[in-house]
């Protein structure tokens, strides 16, 4: 495995600010070669440090405008139970990120739709039908001052 030195960590850094810069700019910006650079980004990408590169979108530009936090608790703790809520998870659009977590429920979800309305389809008719669930909690997002997720 690279190890992860002051040079890959400033690599990263620049990455994460703007995935899209070329080469020449980021090796400028960090110092090194263009071909030693490209080494580098190439060794973090192999290793899975460097997972992939996305696109940031504007949610109400998309139509996913209306963002929410979800905990959901399930009402068995089988691995059994939290494969089937998991593999029905990741056949919603409708959920952006789905986290397992500790503490008094089981998940975190991030759902992304267009309005209140489409929310409450994806409450009721998706999520409420499961038979895994026990609990839901939703926090509605009202503004995101910093949100570094790429």
């Amino acid at each position: 495995m690279t190890k992860i030195d002051a040079i890959n960590e400033r690599i990263l850094q620049a990455l994460s600010r703007n995935a899209r810069q070329s080469n020449m700019e980021l090796a400028e910006r960090i110092g090194l070669s263009p071909s030693a650079c490209l080494r580098r980004v190439q060794e973090l990408e192999r290793i899975g440090v460097i997972r992939g590169y996305r696109a940031v979108l504007d949610g109400e530009a998309v139509g996913r405008g209306f963002v929410a936090y979800m905990t959901v608790g399930l009402n068995d703790h089988t691995k059994r139970s939290q494969e089937a809520f998991e593999r029905s998870i990741a056949q919603a659009p409708q959920v952006v990120e789905c986290h397992n977590i500790t503490g008094t429920v089981e998940y975190l979800l991030r759902i992304e739709v267009r309005d209140l309305a489409a929310y409450k389809y994806f409450h009721t008719d998706v999520l409420g039908t499961l038979p895994q669930v026990s609990a839901i909690t939703t926090y509605v997002v009202m503004g995101s001052p910093k949100d570094t997720r790429a």
